[in-house]
């Protein structure tokens, strides 16, 4: 955990975008998190680099186990440690996600749900796209119709 510098925001909960330079911080960050992966079964390591909005970044590495359905995805636990270190008020600015199989990849349908629960409405996605190149988008646009319990 460190904080990220030049993380000023233009106006409350509108966060200015990220540099290249904290782009790359980010990628570089899920990349190093991926090495530390437990994928004994599937070999598809995976990590994540959330930049919190207080300008915290937090990483996670996903875990297989052997009754497949027991696995925990790198996004998922990035953002577990993240709520264990500060907090459950926590807000996602933006997720870098990364693997080590040179492929491209999204996250999984129950990692935008959860990325979503601690987002804020400008949260960014960056991801493995084709051609070794990174993609990005809004959790919204990845999750246009997320699961809501009540209106927040």
């Amino acid at each position: 955990m460190s904080p990220s510098p030049n993380l000023n925001q233009d106006s409350p909960g509108r966060a200015t975008p990220l540099s290249p330079t904290q782009v790359a911080d980010l990628q570089q960050r899920a990349v190093a998190a991926a090495h530390h992966a437990y994928a004994p079964y599937s070999e598809f390591r995976v990590g994540a680099a959330l930049l919190l909005t207080d300008g915290n970044i937090i990483t996670g590495c996903n875990v297989e186990n052997a009754s497949y359905r027991l696995t925990v995805c790198a996004e998922q636990a990035a953002i577990a440690t993240a709520v264990s270190l500060h907090g459950p008020k926590i807000r996602i600015r933006a997720i870098a996600v990364a693997n080590l199989n040179d492929t491209a990849s999204q996250p999984c349908g129950a990692c935008r749900q959860t990325i979503h629960e601690f987002s804020t409405p400008d949260t960014i996605v960056y991801f493995p796209a084709e051609g070794g190149t990174v993609a990005e988008s809004t959790i919204a646009d990845l999750l246009p119709a997320a699961f809501l319990l009540k209106d927040s």
